[in-house]
């Protein structure tokens, strides 16, 4: 028993005083064939199992009933130990043996006492737990079973897929049919939308809305045919997708109806409306009403009202990506609604323009702390209109930047916003900013303007924002020699708070000491960027740019799902943090962290998410630093 334990991770790492103290605790115990011997969440550890000869097969079921995290675990594998160390001793997964199976028993009291008495043995155990907190599936479902006892059917919309759903079936009408030919076939058939086929692909849509503004209002002929008033284009979504992205991609696209597909075949209809409809309880009827608001008042009443939401999602194990999704969409909506009540009131603008974000709220990743990131580009005049239209933009600027730092968009500190002139201008000024940054070898300057790297179009022309795009990677092609190398130093301008013994480092903050959760997610959003920027990835969201990296093999499967998870990890930790704040502490939210208020799987989980920010970060010097560009 001794020469076995003394060749089973991590007993190997004992004293031979404690080893041996082992040896003497220990019971032998067989398994049956095809039983279960622990239930998740139900059955509680009293034991860690050593298995001698035989399997342990391990899985969990999803809110669904659907096997999922498979394992096999063989001899010299143990478990139980995440079970008692991370999750009150309950166990983690559902374990059954499909044939015989010998296992070594060791009670969790002396397991712990050795895991007290021995730094590396428990630190083998820690380490272990953090890496598999590291695969998204894995920490999703740890995160749903810290809740399980507050699930509801709330929840349960999160896990539902766009297949659950009764769909409408796809009526269909040739583009040649009469106007009133399609409306009596709507009619018949009591849909508010229908379809435009030609040559068996849908071309486009029609709906209640189209026929009110675009036959009735502008007093058009019901012969004329359907194609002239049509919408497009057509947005279809595999069957398999969740409703909560169904919904998310409609608010964002701005769309009310999308076909849903299965391996190219079209099964039928959905609708904004239907879905939100299914979800009294969901958080996305917030957003709808965001949407309907019709003072500045009342959008500041809905943006003082996303803390709850973001924490009521957060607790409940809905992953960051979403969330940030959710606060996207509600800011976005705000800003939009703000533009539009500018223009209300100035007047139509005297030219295209595009007004964009900026930083964080550029990539989709705005926190609860969030300032202003802004910025207008305009098309550019002739001479004689130059400066009306610049006149125009500087006082519509000075008036989106009012009413959104009334609302809740503080003024940016460092005065990136379409408020400060400098970053209102026309597309030929814009361009030559662009030129400066990427053609400079001053590294204080790329250091500053690599936000402008981050730009997305709130509001506004997308032809505009193509055409910077475009020239943005025109550019890319011969940058300054110093351009990535200073991109590449962004990303180690912070390291991680890990101690010399891989803990936490923490700083001084009044009584408490606390680590800067933003600095630590920092060098994860540059490093990405540089990459993308160097690969010529102009998408801006740092999950969109890992998947591209991912698709264009920059990184490995492996490297793709270690950044992801490292990122979206520190995202929730810091959305969650800011929102009880907001909610219970009653003052304004910040990024410092105690990290004696997280609980063993978040300690763990960030100790091996540093780790992988501090490989990452010699990758980058490696890469960057011995070359130039």
């Amino acid at each position: 028993m001794k020469e076995f334990l003394s060749r089973t991770k991590p007993f190997d790492l004992l004293s031979e005083e404690a080893l041996n103290s082992v040896v003497e605790n220990v019971k032998f115990v067989r398994f049956e064939h095809n039983q279960t011997i622990y239930h998740q969440h139900k059955t509680q550890i009293t034991e860690i199992d050593i298995i001698i000869n035989g399997n342990f097969e391990t899985f969990v079921y999803d809110i669904n009933n659907k096997k999922k995290l498979p394992s096999l675990l063989a001899t010299h594998e143990m478990y139980g130990a995440f079970s008692a160390l991370v999750n009150k001793g309950k166990s983690i997964h559902t374990v059954s043996v499909k044939k015989r199976t010998e296992v070594y028993k060791l009670s969790i009291d002396h397991f712990k006492k050795l895991c007290h008495d021995n730094e590396a043995f428990f630190q083998y155990f820690l380490t272990a737990f953090g890496k598999e907190m590291l695969s998204e599936e894995y920490a999703h479902y740890m995160a749903y079973q810290q809740n399980e006892e507050e699930m509801s059917g709330f929840d349960k919309y999160f896990s539902r897929r766009i297949d659950s759903v009764v769909l409408r079936p796809i009526i269909r009408v040739g583009p040649k049919t009469p106007i009133y030919q399609v409306a009596e076939s709507m009619n018949f058939h009591k849909i508010s939308c229908i379809f435009i086929e030609e040559h068996n692909q849908l071309i486009g849509y029609v709906t209640d809305i189209t026929m009110r503004d675009r036959v009735v209002a502008a007093q058009r002929h019901s012969h004329e045919p359907v194609v002239n008033i049509m919408d497009g284009p057509i947005t279809s979504i595999p069957s398999d997708t969740y409703v909560y992205e169904a919904i998310l991609q409609m608010f964002q696209s701005k769309i009310k109806y999308l076909v849903v597909e299965e391996g190219g075949h079209q099964l039928g209809v959905i609708s904004r409306n239907k879905l939100l409809s299914d979800q009294a309880e969901s958080p996305l009827i917030f957003i709808q009403s965001v949407r309907h608001a019709s003072s500045i008042d009342e959008l500041k009443s809905k943006w003082n009202n996303v803390p709850d939401v973001v924490y009521q999602l957060l607790t409940r194990g809905v992953k960051s990506e979403l969330v940030n999704q959710v606060i996207t969409s509600v800011s976005d909506s705000i800003v939009q609604k703000v533009i539009e009540r500018a223009i209300d009131d100035l007047g139509e603008p005297p030219a295209k323009f595009v007004f964009m974000a900026l930083g964080s709220e550029g990539r989709k990743e705005q926190t609860l702390k969030t300032d202003q990131d802004n910025a207008i580009i305009y098309e550019d005049k002739a001479n004689e209109h130059r400066e009306k239209a610049r006149a125009y933009f500087l006082t519509f600027a000075e008036r989106i930047s009012e009413d959104l730092n009334y609302i809740g968009f503080t003024f940016c500190t460092g005065g990136f916003m379409a408020k400060n002139p400098k970053w209102t201008h026309s597309m030929s000024h814009w361009k030559r900013n662009y030129n400066d940054w990427i053609y400079s070898s001053d590294p204080e300057k790329i250091m500053n303007f690599s936000t402008f790297f981050d730009c997305r179009l709130i509001y506004g022309e997308h032809v505009l924002i193509d055409e910077l795009k475009d020239h943005i990677l025109e550019k890319l092609e011969s940058p300054s020699e110093y351009f990535f190398v200073q991109l590449a130093n962004n990303a180690l301008q912070y390291e991680p708070p890990l101690t010399f013994f891989k803990t936490i480092k923490t700083i001084p903050k009044g009584d408490l000491k606390v680590f800067n959760i933003k600095h630590a997610m920092t060098p994860l959003v540059d490093l990405v960027r540089v990459y993308a920027l160097k690969h010529k990835i102009i998408r801006t969201n740092t999950g969109d740019r890992l998947i591209s990296l991912k698709n264009k093999g920059v990184f490995t499967e492996s490297d793709y799902n270690e950044l992801m998870q490292s990122y979206y990890s520190l995202m929730a930790m810091r959305l969650k943090h800011q929102a009880h704040q907001i909610i219970y502490d009653k003052h304004e939210p910040d990024n410092y962290i105690n990290p004696e208020t997280l609980t063993k799987i978040e300690k763990v989980t960030l100790t091996q998410i540093f780790k992988v920010i501090e490989s990452f970060q010699v990758r980058i010097k490696l890469l960057f630093m011995r070359q130039l560009y």
